[in-house]
Formats: structure tokens, sequence, C-alpha cells
């Protein structure tokens, strides 16, 4: 997947809530609420041009009930993906344009996370700067390599969590 950060389209609000519209219309009643979540989600900050979508849903086992309507929107259905209690989509294949990263309303942890990173970042103006500075350094550096890519974030995601989490916990 070829690695590119763009400056903020303000078109990417719309696209959030033209795909939550259509997901919402799948999951109807097991959906809880649709959060607009990554770096796209964050006014003015730069992003690689795909829509992260974060439906909380009632119970994640029947997440599955809903992948053949997933895919007939041009979704993949990944399973966990790597992280325990979600359940990962995505659209575009290597031209990715959303992922959709659903968790169960009691899975606090990760719901909270997303949100507090969105949250902190466009409550900290200068920090987003310098996210969006990194990743765009970095899709410069490694512009076939999106493992390079993430890894050179990682410290920096990590300890953004981590403040995120704790100015979160303060405002709540």
């Amino acid at each position: 997947m070829r690695v590119e950060v763009r400056r903020y389209e303000g078109r990417w609000k719309e696209l959030f809530e033209e795909e939550a519209r259509r997901i919402e219309a799948i999951f109807g009643e097991e959906l809880f609420n649709i959060h607009h979540i990554g770096s796209t989600s964050v006014f003015g900050l730069k992003a690689k041009p795909i829509i992260d979508i974060m439906p909380v849903v009632g119970n994640i086992e029947k997440v599955a009930i809903f992948n053949e309507q997933m895919e007939r929107i041009g979704y993949e259905p990944m399973g966990e993906f790597g992280i325990e209690g979600r359940r990962y989509f995505r659209k575009g294949r290597e031209h990715r344009t959303h992922q959709v990263h659903i968790f169960q309303a009691d899975n606090e942890q990760d719901i909270k996370r997303h949100l507090a990173v969105r949250d902190y970042l466009c409550a900290h103006k200068e920090e987003a700067e310098r996210y969006g500075d990194l990743k765009e350094r970095l899709a410069k550096k490694f512009p076939e390599n999106i493992s390079g890519y993430a890894d050179g974030k990682d410290k920096f995601v990590k300890e953004l969590e981590r403040k995120a989490l704790r100015w979160y916990g303060n405002i709540r």
C-alpha cells in the first residue's frame, strides 16, 4: 500500500457522514453510536486520505451476521485483525478509502482511547501540527513501506495516547 499524507480536506467529514449512513442502515438497532476517528476527523491535521469510522455495537459477536451486507458496500471483513474485541473492515484494498473499527459498547478502554486522541488533537493544535509534520516526513521516507511508516510514528503515538487519556480523564 502506498503511503500518502495530505493536507486536511474538508470533504473528509462529508465522506464520513455518507459512509456512516450506509453503516447505520446495515447495523440498525445493534448500533449504539458511530464516531469519526483517526486523523481525518481532526480539522487541519495532515493525514492519509483514509476515513476511520468507529461504530459501537451492543454485541460484538453479532457483527459477523452483517459481513455479507458490508461486503456489498465494498468492505472486506478482517475479524479482530490484531486487536482483541474489535471487528475490522477495510474498503479499497491497495487504494484504501475507509476503515471500520467496531467495538462493543462495554469496551470502554478502546472506545475511550480513540475518542481521547481525537478530542485531544482537536483541542491541542500545536500537538496536531507536530503529529501531522511527523506523518508527512515518514510518508516521504517510506512511500512504499506502510510498516516503516507505522514503526516511525509508534513512539509518538504511544506518548500521544498517554497524554490524551490523562487529559480526557480530567475533562470528563
